[in-house]
């Protein structure tokens, strides 16, 4: 099984790079470009984890996460926030604001789809991280 993930990044380079990392281990991905139009799929997509820039356009990160913890239907939903913002602090600003975790900008793809998974429930982890852990 699968895990369908959101991505939620301004950035196309970066995007791309975490949709084809997280599809090569066997994750569905769905992007968003801004902070509205990822609450609008947040919603409408059932993701199991939502992977959030914090600076986007329309509706920061920050914006993102209160939106998504304040919802009923979202509450629940793990969410990571993938950002350059890497002075002393940010992190526990970012998890005191409701992030289930963070990740630094730019991201490693050695470790990128390992450190997602992380924050997965064991039965949607990813498909070849499993099969090479066997």
């Amino acid at each position: 099984m699968s895990a369908r993930i959101l991505i939620i990044e301004d950035n196309a380079p970066n995007m791309e790079l975490m949709r084809y990392l997280l599809e090569a281990f066997g994750h569905t991905v769905v992007t968003a470009c801004d902070g509205v139009e990822g609450l609008t799929l947040a919603h409408g997509a059932a993701p199991d984890l939502i992977i959030c820039d914090i600076h986007l356009p329309k509706l920061d990160g920050l914006g993102v996460i209160r939106h998504l913890k304040s919802n009923l239907c979202t509450h629940v939903v793990p969410v990571v926030a993938v950002t350059a913002q890497a002075m002393v602090g940010d992190r526990d600003k970012l998890l005191g604001a409701g992030f289930d975790g963070y990740l630094c900008k730019p991201i490693d793809p050695e470790c990128f789809v390992k450190q997602v998974d992380a924050f997965l429930p064991a039965p949607l982890r990813s498909v070849r991280l499993h099969t090479v852990l066997s």
